[in-house]
């Protein structure tokens, strides 16, 4: 019987470090993949970006109102984020496949919607050619933190099928608030 849990302990160590070894090139190629940039970074890039024009602004648009531009931006995306309570924490955007027809990138977004948290993963296709079809949505791909609900798991499986992430994005937002309330409610009666 020793033997046996001799062997029985080096198979599982054997298992567990061959998923180490995989866990570990999966994080090495999605680091190698893209880059995720928080909202300050962007920020910061987009204020280099407008530093960098200054110069560059004959026959354009003065630096003020570029700022001046970017300022409103900045005031629409915190209404947005205050009237939706959807909030960006992450974005990342690997271009898959280019040719003559158009382009398929993978996009990976994270974020919270009040409390509940998302991740989102999907393939986007831009025709170049093809006015009335900017973009078409696949292989998407929802995580959310509370999803053991059968019904909103569901809900989510029939949005991955068709690849809708406007239902989503408005949905959430309802979502979110209603789970937010029935929390606090819970919390109330512990």
């Amino acid at each position: 019987m020793d033997d046996n849990t001799s062997e029985a302990y080096e198979e599982e160590i054997q298992a567990l470090e061959e998923e180490i070894r995989l866990l570990t090139e999966e994080y090495e190629e999605i680091q190698q993949e893209s880059t995720f940039f928080s909202e300050e970074q962007i920020l910061e890039a987009m204020y280099a970006f407008l530093k960098s024009l200054q110069g560059e602004t004959e026959g354009h648009e003065s630096a003020s109102d570029l700022k001046a531009e970017l300022e409103s931006l900045e005031r629409e995306i915190s209404f947005l984020t205050a009237l939706t309570g959807i909030h960006f924490t992450s974005h990342s955007k690997k271009t898959v496949e280019r040719n003559k027809n158009g382009t398929v990138q993978r996009h990976r977004l994270s974020g919270k919607c009040h409390s509940v948290s998302f991740q989102l993963e999907f393939q986007l296709l831009e025709m170049q050619n093809n006015d009335k079809v900017p973009a078409v949505v696949s292989d998407l791909s929802i995580v959310m933190e509370s999803r053991e609900d059968s019904k909103i798991s569901k809900f989510l499986s029939s949005i991955e099928e068709r690849g809708d992430l406007l239902t989503f994005f408005r949905c959430i937002s309802i979502y979110a608030e209603w789970y937010e309330h029935r929390r606090c409610t819970f919390q109330h009666f512990k």
